[in-house]
């Protein structure tokens, strides 16, 4: 199996928050992608949206390579190489769809899962071509945050693995081999193992929310464009790590519950934008002014990256 993007047919089933970015990725790569979305008002949005999403992106001769359908009975199954499923994170809702797609599609066809949380192994119990199902995991907003998880289930075909890593680098993302499926994958348990942290600070009244965001972007999360926690390591030595893990290990938190800071606003129906209230309150104006600073920063530091994403697809 060996995928290159001009000869690489996709399906992307869900056009909702991530979909349709992960569906420009793919075609940014120069994958033929047709996205299937049943919302009628969603699918309505598609045109304008992938239009300003590929130009943005520098790729509007590509636009061609996007196409929508509104359920999977439209599609031409005959030539469909990897399917990437973007529904909504529900685990019946994951495999009832996981179940059709194996049916649907040919047998050497590639299932990933975008799921941020359940296993694959979770996702595919029952079914009976595991071995090309597969977790693939991007970050939101897909087009402009490079990594992508590629999630191992201990069935899944190395070979599956080994090939859709080469095709999302094809496509400019930059693939993170997870091995072993479980839940929250690499990064999420990464950022939740930092949450869980500063929400229980916060809960002791040792800092603000505004502290947090402050001490993670202008302190140690500022220098995480130029290194991660390994190299970081490197530059200011290993027995320094070591001293200062010595000392602070032993006083952190490891409650198996979320921070009381987080479970009341839940409780409360306070979920961030969407509700117009969160850990801060929002309204349409503001949010539209965070959004916008948010993805310039990350266009303007995607810039600042660009020989590393180049060094890494070389």
């Amino acid at each position: 199996m060996l995928f290159t993007p001009a000869e690489t047919k996709v399906v992307v089933v869900g056009a909702g928050t991530i979909g349709a970015d992960v569906a420009a990725v793919c075609a940014r790569g120069g994958c033929a992608v047709q996205v299937v979305e049943s919302t009628t008002g969603r699918r309505a949005l598609l045109s304008d949206y992938f239009s300003n999403t590929m130009t943005e992106l520098g790729y509007e001769h590509r636009i061609h390579f996007l196409s929508v359908a509104g359920s999977l009975e439209e599609v031409d199954w005959s030539d469909i190489d990897l399917v990437i499923e973007c529904v909504p994170e529900r685990l019946d809702i994951k495999g009832e769809l996981f179940a059709k797609l194996e049916k649907y599609a040919k047998p050497e066809a590639v299932l990933a899962s975008n799921s941020t949380s359940f296993p694959i192994s979770e996702i595919a119990s029952g079914l009976k071509t595991a071995a090309r199902m597969i977790g693939l995991h991007f970050f939101m907003p897909a087009h402009l945050v490079p990594c992508v998880e590629v999630v191992y289930d201990e069935k899944t075909s190395p070979m599956v693995g080994e090939s859709l890593s080469r095709l999302m680098t094809a496509c400019g993302m930059v693939p993170a081999t997870v091995k072993k499926d479980l839940p929250g994958f690499l990064a999420n348990r990464l950022q939740h193992t930092l949450s869980r942290e500063a929400f229980a600070m916060v809960d002791a009244g040792i800092c603000t929310l505004e502290d947090i965001d402050k001490a993670v972007r202008f302190g140690f999360g500022f220098r995480y464009i130029a290194a991660g926690p390994a190299m970081q390591r490197d530059h200011a030595g290993l027995e320094v790590h070591g001293a200062g893990g010595a000392t602070i290990y032993p006083t952190l938190n490891n409650s198996p519950t979320i921070a009381e800071c987080l479970s009341e606003r839940i409780a409360s129906g306070k979920f961030g934008m969407k509700t117009g209230e969160g850990f801060f309150t929002w309204t349409a104006e503001s949010i539209k002014v965070e959004r916008e600073r948010y993805q310039d920063t990350l266009r303007a530091r995607l810039k600042i990256i660009q020989k590393d994403l180049s060094e890494i697809k070389e």
